[in-house]
């Protein structure tokens, strides 16, 4: 039987548990209240980690690997779920040591387009616990060894013609009482000093073109208007070597790009279907547009390039016919500027050839929105003469503002 005393016991303990829950419930709820919305700073270094663009690893004193993100996978710096060996023994000398060192984590062989230079370093975290970060530096080790490439090659182009004319200077001063060899030695020297000047005016406008200095605003350009002004630079040069250049008629084509420089690449193509054609032998121009975008093409039936140098043409300093570009006097960027004014407005260049049957050059630009095409002019321009040519599929290649870039085939 349940006496008084004990029920009031028993009432007394509920209504303190009572009371003592209703506190704690309070005291949660508060705190809840209190707690900041989103996410925790353990989940935002955990993020942060993630989306590194380095490649970051944490070892524990046992060398095994306790975090790490998807970067340090694409670095090589974690692979099958163990850290680097390389990145593990360095980690061993910084618990020893405490101090932070630096490791060259490069793969030990070249597979494909993964990263070529990768550098560590490898810091201390406290109780035994180490970090690696791995940085990418291929792109920088690449644009070296381009500049590297790039000096070079102007170091030798410059040397040519400046030895050439300090040897026909001295040539001149041996025979100053001879009027006839005086002659012939200054007309040497002429065409080399020429030619150096050709290759320093290229060199500046293919730095320009790449980036060194900001490109003019683009306008509306006539296609028509460029085709006939790139005639007129290289009437001259077709005319010594007994080559006709004929175009189609007149199109009414607008583009949106820089009147100058589009005549430089166009003069350009035209210089160097002369340059590589046999005496007599035709070279055309034809314009049309295509999916939106203007296709000029040019068209010789010279020597042709092999297959394997039809991608290399466009480096500069290349030629596929060294013996023949030296004696027309081409520098080597006259298609490597083709390249970069076709990058610049939008557009490519594209290439089709065989050996010994010819090529054809194609700048695709793309045309101009909102505009019909303009008025052909009643009577197309005296020098030039229509031309049925051979449909050829132009190969397409790359131009993009890629990419470590060389060009030139002049």
């Amino acid at each position: 039987m349940t006496t008084p005393v004990a029920l009031a016991l028993a009432v007394g303990g509920l209504i303190v548990g009572v009371v003592v829950g209703f506190l704690i419930a309070r005291d949660r709820a508060r705190r809840e209240e209190r707690r900041p919305t989103g996410p925790t700073v353990a989940e935002l270094l955990e993020r942060l980690v993630r989306s590194s663009n380095n490649g970051v690893v944490v070892l524990n004193k046992f060398g095994d690997m306790v975090l790490h993100n998807p970067r340090a996978y694409e670095l090589g710096l974690v692979k099958v779920n163990q850290a680097d060996p390389r990145a593990r023994k360095a980690a061993e000398q910084v618990v020893e040591t405490d101090d932070p060192m630096e490791i060259d984590l490069s793969p030990l062989e070249a597979r494909g387009r993964q990263p070529e230079a990768v550098l560590g370093e490898v810091r201390p975290l406290g109780d035994g616990f180490t970090v690696v970060e791995a940085v990418d530096h291929s792109e920088a080790i690449r644009l070296e060894a381009v500049r590297r490439d790039f000096v070079a090659n102007v170091s030798h182009e410059l040397k040519t013609p400046v030895g050439a004319i300090a040897l026909l200077t001295e040539a001149v001063l041996d025979a100053a009482e001879d009027v006839e060899e005086v002659r012939r030695f200054g007309g040497k020297i002429l065409r080399e000093s020429t030619r150096l000047g050709q290759l320093v005016t290229e060199l500046i406008a293919l730095s320009r073109l790449q980036g060194a200095e900001r490109l003019p605003d683009l306008n509306v350009v006539e296609v028509d208007a460029v085709v006939r002004e790139a005639l007129g630079r290289t009437t001259l040069s077709a005319e010594s070597a007994e080559i006709t250049i004929t175009t189609d008629s007149a199109s009414g084509l607008l583009i949106e790009g820089d009147r100058t420089l589009m005549v430089t690449a166009l003069s350009n193509l035209l210089e160097n279907a002369v340059a590589y054609s046999p005496a007599g032998s035709p070279v055309s121009i034809s314009r049309r547009l295509v999916d939106g975008k203007v296709e000029i093409a040019v068209t010789d039936r010279g020597i042709g390039i092999a297959e394997d140098e039809q991608q290399r043409v466009f480096e500069r300093f290349f030629r596929s016919d060294k013996a023949r570009s030296r004696s027309t006097g081409g520098t080597g960027l006259g298609l490597a500027i083709v390249k970069h004014v076709a990058a610049n407005h939008g557009g490519s260049v594209g290439l089709w050839s065989r050996p010994g049957t010819g090529s054809t050059f194609t700048l695709r630009i793309p045309a101009h929105i909102g505009a019909e095409p303009a008025a052909a002019p009643k009577q197309a321009p005296p020098a030039s003469r229509p031309e049925k040519t051979p449909e050829r599929t132009p190969r397409l290649v790359a131009t993009g503002q890629e990419s470590p870039d060389h060009g030139g085939n002049l």
